[in-house]
């Protein structure tokens, strides 16, 4: 770690050099570690520290952005001098008015010492908890355990200053037979939240119950989505709708129609970056304040998410959704939450006539955003679902829907978990849909 004092002294450095009318700087340094095993072995162990500062000058409304990843004093200035000199060749942006001022942080215990302290004997423990119990089912586990430190900071001309070290954990793993394979996962700020057993349990029992599987054709089902698989779903309507630039250039599916229900009645989401159930952070990448901002209530679209320069197009604020300084992609809603319901998965597959259960979505693509049309795979866990009871595993299958259709028709709704834990923050339950279209099959 650099620590507050040396973040927010590159910050005031650079901010010092700019020629710019308005300057703004992020820096963000990352400590990464990871074991990776594949074949009930350990293959990779990895460590890497990278910071990335990115500066932001504002010449009139001519805007130049340059980024390094060296910290010495000669990088910081030339990247101000290269970000000056991409300001004065672009060409005026109309719709910028102004950057930022300071707003009121909340301090947020976003760093787990536990996590910063997790050793690579730590992460090959955890692996080890994985692999032997691949091995007592006579099953193969490959997947990786890693965590990270990252300490955040922004600063502007006008006065904005913020800095935040923040941990995260991770666990994913694929068990595999020669005819199956099964998927768990976990992410948490706090490494010692997460339950290797329980995850390597998940992915064994999604192996074993899977070495015998079926063709189904395609069409038109019932599904059921474990929290991984519905995260995906969401994961898309969010990338593709809740942004405000996405809205303004006419690219959003919500353009125009807040106020409008676009969903089913059960179907609530909000986006919340100080809620420690997700993976919270105090300020976006304008150093600007998170809050909760309701989405979707009651299927009725509510807000989009805003950073300074969408806002102040339409005479608002920042909602606190700016993408890091050296990303252009506008605002987006990172830490999302879907409203749960109080339904099982076992309740689910009670309700269920004929259906398939999914446990994840593998390469998944947008083909429609306006209609949030995504195709994607099934993978690592799908079954039959029939008359109430799981009755075979089925061979994989693409799907290509609307996913504006698919939370159309939600019946059930399941409870929050681990397993919906998305990994930029938020949770997402286990979703029954009664109409969900598959498109293809695979020999698999």
């Amino acid at each position: 770690m650099v620590g507050k004092d040396r973040a927010l002294g590159v910050i005031e450095q650079a901010l010092r050099l700019s020629p710019g009318d308005q300057t703004e700087v992020s820096l963000m340094v990352t400590d990464s570690s990871l074991t990776r095993f594949s074949s009930n072995y350990i293959h990779q162990n990895v460590a890497e520290r990278d910071a990335q500062l990115a500066v932001k000058v504002i010449l009139g409304k001519k805007i130049g952005v340059a980024t390094t990843n060296s910290l010495d004093d000669a990088a910081i200035a030339k990247t101000v001098q290269d970000a000056a000199g991409i300001a004065r060749l672009q060409r005026e942006n109309a719709d910028f008015r102004t950057l930022p001022g300071p707003r009121p942080l909340l301090e947020l215990s976003c760093f787990m010492p536990a996590t910063a302290a997790f050793t690579p004997n730590d992460r090959a423990d955890a692996a080890a908890i994985i692999v032997n119990a691949a091995k007592a089912g006579g099953f193969e586990a490959a997947g990786s355990v890693s965590t990270t430190v990252r300490e955040m900071a922004v600063g502007n001309s006008l006065g904005v200053r913020a800095y935040n070290p923040v941990t995260g954990a991770g666990v994913n793993t694929v068990v595999m037979s020669a005819s199956s394979s099964g998927y768990a996962h976990g992410n948490a700020r706090d490494v010692t939240t997460l339950d290797f057993s329980a995850i390597a349990r998940r992915a064994v029992d999604k192996c074993a119950r899977s070495v015998k599987s079926e063709t189904v054709e395609p069409g038109e089902y019932e599904v059921i989505l474990e929290p991984a698989a519905a995260a995906s779903v969401l994961s898309y309507v969010a990338m593709l709708g809740f942004s405000a630039l996405a809205a303004q250039e006419g690219r959003s599916f919500l353009a125009g129609k807040l106020g409008e229900k676009v969903f089913g009645e059960n179907i609530t989401v909000w986006d919340d970056g100080l809620d420690p159930r997700g993976m919270p952070i105090p300020f976006d990448g304008e150093g600007q304040p998170k809050r909760k901002l309701m989405l979707v209530e009651n299927g009725v679209a509510q807000n989009l998410v805003y950073d300074s320069f969408t806002a102040h197009k339409e005479g608002k604020e920042s909602t606190g959704h700016a993408s890091p300084g050296r990303f252009g992609f506008g605002p987006v809603p990172g830490n999302l939450f879907f409203a749960p319901g109080q339904a099982s998965v076992e309740e689910m597959i009670k309700a269920t006539k004929r259906g398939i259960l999914v446990t994840r979505f593998h390469y998944t693509n947008p083909l429609h955003p306006l209609r949030v049309v995504v195709t994607g795979m099934t993978r690592d866990g799908t079954f039959l679902v029939e008359d109430g009871r799981i009755k075979s595993a089925v061979k994989n299958l693409r799907f290509t829907d609307s996913m504006i259709r698919t939370l159309n028709h939600v019946d059930m709704i399941g409870e929050w978990s681990l397993e919906g834990s998305m990994g930029f923050g938020g949770m997402v339950p286990a979703l029954k849909i009664s109409k969900f279209a598959f498109s293809g099959v695979t020999e698999f």
